[in-house]
């Protein structure tokens, strides 16, 4: 992954996620939770680095922006 850019935590509750699974559904699966409650920038798709196992997802939240149940 890329190194985490200061913008995309320059304030308190401005979060960056990055989830190491074993697929794609996985991955996908979680980021969809966290969209469901909090404010997300999602992805489109995993990463995958060659030789290494699984899949990689980085995903941008703002928990200063919770959503309704």
């Amino acid at each position: 992954m890329d190194p985490i850019n200061e913008a995309h935590v320059s304030e308190p509750g401005l979060v960056v996620v990055d989830v190491a699974t074993a697929d794609d559904a996985t991955a996908l699966t979680f980021q969809q939770l966290l969209a469901e409650r909090w404010a997300t920038a999602t992805a489109e798709h995993t990463t995958r680095d060659a030789g290494e196992p699984g899949v990689r997802l980085r995903c941008y939240l703002d928990l200063r922006q919770p959503l309704d149940p």
